[in-house]
């Protein structure tokens, strides 16, 4: 996941890419509170998170002979950042632009000797960055996570509470059939649900202890190699590899395409509301506070923020997935290429996920729906929206294709000569042959065609529900 990258924590003046990240102008944030990724992938909280990594190698060495308990315990104590002359850390960096090895020399020197002497015994470097990172990777993931099923608990709210609450349902941009917003809610609801079963499954391969060594044969340690790595493992709290090596990539960039497409889940949902939010329709919108402003010019617009920025943020986090899977393919042990790269693709993508879950939390904890605007908009056709009620109905008597050909004569005449849809079919006989005016009017009400969207929105809910507590199907 790292490796021996030099330009993102080698300067004392140069933030690294992921104390920047998501730092670009935003649409607006409201003062939205950051999600607590980015200060996790500072460069103090990297550096500690590697002597959290030295310490817990010096503490398995010890249990299996390699290093003297006491020595062990001396390094134990010294591998606190607050220790550490990180004003000689960065100077050195400078000087061998080696990401790690600086660090490496200082806690040796704190220790002192002898216990200096047995500080990294048997590693390499991206042994302890990598697994320096895992731990890091497990505290931003909790944050993602945590945010992530705050979303589908609010989603859940608004597909069972407006499970009846009659809309337009859009094909292609034009009206289709009469649906409820509780069964839109329940897409939304259903996708972000899966999006999050997958990151949940995707994070566990990432979340490793990596030991063996300069190519993952544990030359260096030897027959208790297999030990240490499961050791450390247990002290940690993450998993050993199987095959320790430097190359295998393929859990990361499995990560970044899991946060890809969660990212994605919130996009269209937010491309949903932007949508629902113009003018012509006015069926939702995004919370907006009463000082807003929409224009420099145009006082009266009432324009989407939020949802933008979490297009934005989708935006730039799928634009990161083709390099995480491009990186997969390098030849040998290591890659330092590579490995720099998938690091900050990560930091990136896990920082540009929070931003974009403090936002859409916003929205959707917020977000106005307008029902009159809703049940409007499903008379602008005066009856085509029902269109396909009457057509079933009628095939019972002349067959489903004769059905759609009389039907779809009709609906033509109706746009084309602007007249209401129930007027054309009443005066078709090939329609009042078998289907009486009151029995027309009935079928063409929005509600007799919703199916079982208002079950489908309930039953979503309850699912997602049981999801979140632990009762999965």
């Amino acid at each position: 996941m790292t490796a021996g990258s030099t330009t993102d924590r080698s300067h004392t003046t140069a933030p690294t890419i992921a104390e920047v990240a998501g730092k670009a102008t935003r649409f607006t944030d409201y003062n939205l509170p950051d999600a607590g990724i980015r200060p996790l992938f500072t460069t103090d909280s990297v550096w500690q998170a590697w002597l959290d990594v030295e310490a817990a190698l010096a503490r398995a060495q010890a249990k299996v002979g390699l290093v003297p308990a006491e020595q062990a315990a001396i390094i134990e104590e010294a591998a606190q950042l607050s220790r550490i002359d990180t004003r000689r850390v960065r100077r050195t960096l400078a000087e061998q632009e080696h990401p790690l090895m600086p660090l490496i020399s200082e806690l040796a020197r704190v220790a002192g000797d002898p216990a200096g002497g047995y500080v990294h015994w048997g590693a390499t470097s991206q042994n302890i960055m990598q697994t320096g990172h895992a731990l890091l990777l497990r505290r931003a993931h909790a944050i993602v996570s945590g945010l992530h099923r705050e979303v589908i608990a609010c989603v859940a709210d608004l597909a069972e509470d407006n499970a009846e609450v009659l809309m337009a349902g859009r094909t292609h941009g034009q009206h289709a059939v009469p649906i409820t917003f509780g069964f839109k809610a329940a897409g939304w609801l259903d996708e972000l649900v899966r999006a999050h079963r997958r990151t949940e499954a995707a994070v566990r391969p990432c979340l490793t202890v990596m030991m063996g060594g300069a190519v993952g044969t544990f030359a260096a340690l030897g027959e208790p190699g297999p030990q240490i790595q499961e050791l450390i493992a247990e002290d940690l709290g993450l998993d050993a590899m199987p095959v320790p090596s430097r190359a295998l990539l393929d859990p990361f960039a499995g990560y970044a395409t899991a946060l890809a497409i969660a990212s994605a889940a919130g996009a269209r949902i937010c491309a949903d509301i932007a949508t629902l939010m113009q003018t012509e329709f006015g069926e939702l919108s995004e919370p907006v506070p009463d000082a807003s402003v929409g224009s420099s010019t145009m006082p009266h617009k009432r324009n989407p923020k939020l949802t933008y920025d979490v297009i934005q943020l989708s935006a730039e986090i799928r634009a990161l997935t083709p390099a995480a899977l491009e990186m997969l393919v390098r030849p040998s042990e290591a890659d330092g290429a590579a490995t720099a790269l998938m690091t900050d693709i990560l930091e990136r993508s896990l920082i540009a996920t929070g931003d974009l879950l403090v936002r859409l939390r916003h929205i959707l904890t917020g977000l106005e729906i307008f029902p009159d605007r809703m049940r409007d908009n499903l008379r602008l056709t005066g009856g085509l929206i029902s269109s396909e009620a009457v057509m079933i109905k009628l095939a019972e008597f002349v067959g489903r294709d004769h059905a759609h050909t009389i039907v779809h004569d009709d609906a033509t005449k109706a746009v084309l000569v602007g007249g209401d849809f129930l007027d054309v079919l009443g005066h078709d006989p090939r329609v009042t042959g078998h289907l009486d005016p009151a029995r027309l009017r009935r079928l063409l009400a929005p509600t007799a065609h919703t199916g079982l969207a208002s079950a489908i929105a309930r039953d979503t809910a309850h699912r997602a529900r049981d999801y979140l507590a632990g009762v999965d199907y």
